[in-house]
C-alpha cells in the first residue's frame, strides 16, 4: 500500500487534479466534522509521516489527509479556526453573499452587510495566509479598517450613481459584486503586506528554504486576489439574471413573498459551492517564479539565488 500524507491525493499539475483535490478539501460536509475526529487525523498523518505502521485502509488514510488538509494550516500544522476553514467557506459566503442580494435597497442594510462580509473575509484570510510571513495586531487592524472602508465606499457610492441614474434593478442588484470585488483588491493584499515589503519565503525543487522574494509575495497575492473574484463572480451575477427571469414566471411570482429568500440562497448555495473548488484550482498551490525572471524584475534577490538548484523558486501562494 503506497500513501504518502504529504503529497495530495491527486496530480496537481493538472487543472482537473487541482480540482478533485479541493472538491474533497472544500467540501461543505466536512465542515461541521467533530475536532476529536480532526485530531485523530492529524495524529494519523504524523505516524504516516514517521514511517510507523498504521491500522488504516488506504481510503481510510485518504478520508484523514482530507480531513487534515481541510482543518489544519500547511505551513504550521496548527488546527485552523472553524470559520475561516475553506470547507466552512460555502456556508459563510452563501449566508452573506446572498444577503448583499437580498437586502440592497436599504443604505444601513448595505452598510451592515457590506461590514459583515469584510469582517468573515479578514478572518478567511488572516486563516489562509502565508504562515510564514509575521503579521501584527497593527497590520491586521490596518488591513481589516481599509477593506471595510474601501468596500463601504465602493457599495454606497454605486448605489447613489445607480438610483440617480434611475438603473434598472437588475443592475442595482449587481452593485455587491463591485463592492466585493474592490474590496478583495485591497483586503488580501493589506493582509498579507508584510511579504510585499519584506519579501516571502522561498524554496527550491527540494523544498528546502533558500532566501526571500517580493516578486513572488506579489505573484502570489495577485492569484490570490484573481481567484477570490473568480469564486464570487458568478453568484452574484447569475443569482439576479435568474431571479429576474423567474419573477416573469407567473406561478413564482405569486408566491414571491414565500420564495424570494430561500430561492436566492439555494442559487447561491449551489453556484458559489461549485465556484469554490474551480476559483481554488486554477493555479498550482505551489507555485514558482522563475530565476531569469527574478534577474530583470528582483536582481537583489536573484544574487542570492542564482546558484540554488533547478532554474526557479517555489513558494506556497495561500488561498
Amino acid at each position: 500500500m503506497s500513501f504518502d500524507p504529504a503529497q495530495p491525493r491527486y496530480d496537481q499539475s493538472t487543472f482537473y487534479g487541482r480540482l478533485r483535490h479541493f472538491a474533497g478539501m472544500t467540501d461543505p460536509l466536512i465542515a461541521f466534522a467533530p475536532t476529536s475526529e480532526l485530531v485523530a487525523a492529524s495524529e494519523l498523518m504524523q505516524k504516516c509521516r514517521e514511517k510507523k505502521p498504521v491500522p488504516a485502509t488506504l481510503e481510510e488514510l485518504h478520508r484523514a489527509q482530507r480531513l487534515y488538509q481541510s482543518a489544519f494550516h500547511p505551513d504550521t500544522g496548527e488546527l485552523q479556526n472553524f470559520a475561516g476553514r475553506m470547507c466552512f467557506n460555502v456556508w459563510g459566503g452563501t449566508m452573506l453573499c446572498g444577503a448583499m442580494m437580498i437586502w440592497y435597497k436599504s443604505t444601513p442594510a448595505v452598510i451592515f452587510w457590506q461590514w459583515a462580509n469584510q469582517s468573515f473575509n479578514a478572518l478567511v484570510n488572516y486563516t489562509n495566509r502565508n504562515a510564514k510571513s509575521t503579521l501584527t495586531t497593527k497590520d491586521l487592524v490596518v488591513s481589516y479598517s481599509t477593506a471595510v472602508s474601501g468596500a463601504l465606499a465602493m457599495a454606497i457610492g454605486l448605489k447613489t450613481y445607480f438610483a440617480k441614474k434611475q438603473s434598472s434593478p437588475l443592475a442595482q442588484k449587481l452593485v455587491p459584486l463591485g463592492a466585493v470585488a474592490v474590496a478583495n483588491a485591497i483586503n488580501i493584499p493589506m493582509m498579507r503586506q508584510n511579504e510585499l515589503k519584506d519579501g516571502m519565503t522561498v524554496t527550491d525543487v527540494d523544498g528546502n528554504n533558500v532566501g526571500v522574494s517580493r516578486l513572488a509575495a506579489a505573484k502570489a497575492i495577485s492569484l490570490v486576489v484573481l481567484s477570490r473574484n473568480i469564486i464570487v463572480a458568478p453568484c452574484m451575477i447569475l443569482t439576479p439574471v435568474i431571479m429576474e427571469g423567474l419573477n416573469k414566471v407567473a406561478s413564482f411570482k405569486k408566491h414571491i413573498n414565500k420564495l424570494n429568500i430561500p430561492t436566492q440562497l439555494a442559487l447561491t448555495f449551489v453556484i458559489y459551492g461549485a465556484m469554490i473548488p474551480v476559483g481554488c484550482a486554477l493555479f498550482p498551490q505551489q507555485n514558482s517564479v522563475k530565476l531569469s525572471t527574478l534577474k530583470r524584475w528582483e536582481p537583489e534577490a536573484y544574487e542570492k539565488l542564482k546558484d540554488i538548484k533547478g532554474d526557479r523558486v517555489y513558494f506556497n501562494k495561500g488561498l
